[in-house]
Order: structure tokens, then sequence, then C-alpha cells
């Protein structure tokens, strides 16, 4: 009884606790729906579109609730390469933190990207530009396993299902100026790519990767640290997703992934 008293004084006495109540059973609501299907939600002032109801509930915390992405810069007008867009909830965010940012968002996934575009056009996006291309090491086409939601990625297996044809663009050609912030969230991709771009990081001042390890795979990790430290970053790193309490007995997967973490890297200054 205590507890329903004290949760009623707050919900009369406390604006941000009404809100947070309201947005819980609004995601509570978008748990219940099936996945892999196009639905509408109004859990922000403008209508928003997604893909799939878990993902976007698992997204969602990190970056409206956790704020992973939260960075701070003295540009007034930050430049920002959101690589791995999905259906915007991060270009949504770096917008609400910097209004007169300039992003660039790239999204391989056809039918992702058209919600993706649904969502800025929604919510009157300006500065923002969106290319349906994977970023990548150099400019060509590649097979994409297209997984419905937030897991699509770079295959060689064509004979697996749901592999469609993708073009890609080189990130390098995006890294001709400072950078602000340079997401990397592509799906196993991101060594090939840093790899790359490691002679152009002096441009960038805060870099998020997405590190993620395939079972039977050579694992990267290594290489990701040793070029982001050798480029003059220290870094922080967050396990994430997929969690094995037990490793050594038993190491879980999902969707051909045995580990994620977050990777953030920051500029020594």
């Amino acid at each position: 009884m205590l507890q329903y008293v004290k949760h009623v004084g707050k919900y009369l006495l406390r604006p941000e606790y009404r809100l947070s109540e309201k947005e819980a059973k609004k995601l509570q609501l978008i748990k219940r729906q099936p996945r892999f299907t196009v639905i509408q939600t109004d859990i922000f002032p403008s209508p928003l579109w997604m893909v799939d109801s878990a993902s976007f509930v698992f997204i969602y915390s990190e970056i409206f609730k956790q704020e992973i992405y939260k960075f701070k810069t003295s540009n007034a007008k930050p430049y920002i390469l959101d690589c791995g867009a999905n259906i915007g909830l991060s270009t949504l965010y770096f917008k609400d933190l910097f209004p007169d940012a300039e992003v660039v968002a790239f999204e391989p996934d056809t039918k992702v990207f058209e919600i993706l575009a649904k969502n800025v056009q929604s919510f009157r996006l300006t500065n923002v530009s969106l290319l349906n291309k994977a970023v990548w090491h150099s400019e060509t086409k590649l097979q994409f396993y297209a997984e419905g939601a937030d897991g699509g990625r770079i295959t060689n297996d064509i004979k697996e299902a749901n592999v469609v044809e993708i073009e890609t663009v080189r990130l390098k050609d995006f890294i001709n100026r400072p950078v602000d912030m340079l997401k990397i969230d592509i799906e196993g991709a991101e060594t090939q790519v840093l790899e790359d771009i490691a002679d152009v990081l002096s441009y960038i001042d805060k870099i998020f990767i997405e590190y993620h390890s395939f079972v039977n795979q050579e694992q990267t990790l290594d290489k990701i640290l040793k070029i982001i430290k050798e480029a003059g970053f220290t870094y922080y790193i967050n396990q994430v997703g997929i969690v094995s309490q037990s490793p050594f007995y038993e190491k879980k997967a999902f969707l051909g992934m045995d580990n994620q973490l977050n990777i953030f890297a920051d500029r020594v200054k």
C-alpha cells in the first residue's frame, strides 16, 4: 500500500515521472508487437516507424536512456558520420543533441533505408544526408544478408536466405575534413574499414565502434585497438548484447556472433 501511495504521489507531483510512466507503457506495447513488422509509434513528439519491435526497444534504451552516443564538442555545427544508421534513432539523437549538426547517415538495407528516410522526413531534420549504401574500403558491389532488423551484414555466403547485392562507398572519401563523431556499427565490417582509414584518423575527434566477433572466425579486436591507440586515442570498452556467463563451459551465440563490444575512442588532448 505504501509503495502505491508513493507511486501516486510521484505521478501527481513530478511531470518527469509521469513522462517516464507513459514511456514505459508505450515500450511495453511495442514489445508485444510481432517481430520484423513495420509499425508506427508515438513515443516521440513526431511519428516514428520501426522495422522490428525487439530491436527497437533495445536500441531505444541504448541511445535515449543510456545515451551511449552522448559527447561534448566546442563545435556548434559538428560533422557526424553515422555508419549503420538503421531506422535513424542514432541520427535523431545526434540532431537532438546538436540541432545544427551536419550528419551523413549510411544504411545499406533498402527496406530499412526506406524507414530511415521516412523518419528523417517525419522529424523534419535538416542538414542530414542519407546514403543507401554500406561503408567499405572501396566502391564496389557486395553480397549483403538483409536480416530485417539491426543485424544485416556483408556476407560471403551467397546461398544464405535473404542475401541481396548492395553498393558500397569508401568511408575514407568522407573524412577529408574534421569529424567530430564517427559512429561505426556495421556488423563485422568494422576492422576492414578502420584499417583503410587509419591514416586519416587524425581528422577525427571521437569514434564509437561496435565490435563483432563471429563463431569460428578470426577475432580482430587486437587490430582495432592497435589502430586507434597508434592514432592517439584512448579507449573504453563495454560488453553489450551477447553475454556468456560461463564462457569456458559454453559460449552463447546470436546470428553467428559470439561477442559484441562497444568501444568508445576519445582523442588524447
